[in-house]
């Protein structure tokens, strides 16, 4: 058993730039938060590396829309982060926008620098 104290703070820049990597579709630097053996469980996603969480993430974007990430709040639980927000994806053929919720937890590496293991839920996410 483990008790944690969360606070509640902005998100801090290396989130930020995660998420512009992504709206920008750009995919560089942003991706540096996590370690090069960092895991991802993005739903269904279990891909294993930071060069693999940037690729698949890459082509789930590359299937037809554009992102925007708005961060609603940002926890801090020392080597636990939480962030919960939306995001708002665009279907490039001009489709209609929709908006899922995200819940995302990160367990930082023993020095609360890089990002270790994401574990994150989007959804429901449905294009009309």
């Amino acid at each position: 058993m483990e008790t944690r104290t969360f606070e509640r703070k902005p998100a801090p820049d290396w989130l930020l730039a995660f998420w512009k990597e992504i709206d920008d579709k750009t995919f560089g630097a942003g991706f540096d938060c996590f370690a090069v053996d960092a895991v991802c469980n993005l739903g269904v996603a279990d891909w294993h590396g930071r060069d693999a969480i940037r690729d698949n993430l890459r082509a789930f974007v590359d299937t037809g829309f554009t992102a925007l990430h708005e961060v609603k709040e940002y926890w801090d639980g020392g080597t636990l982060k939480v962030f919960r927000g939306t995001v708002a994806m665009t279907p490039d053929n001009g489709g209609q926008t929709v908006h899922p919720t995200m819940t995302h937890f990160f367990v930082m590496d023993a020095d609360g620098i890089k990002v270790k293991h994401w574990y994150g839920a989007v959804g429901p996410v449905s294009f009309g």
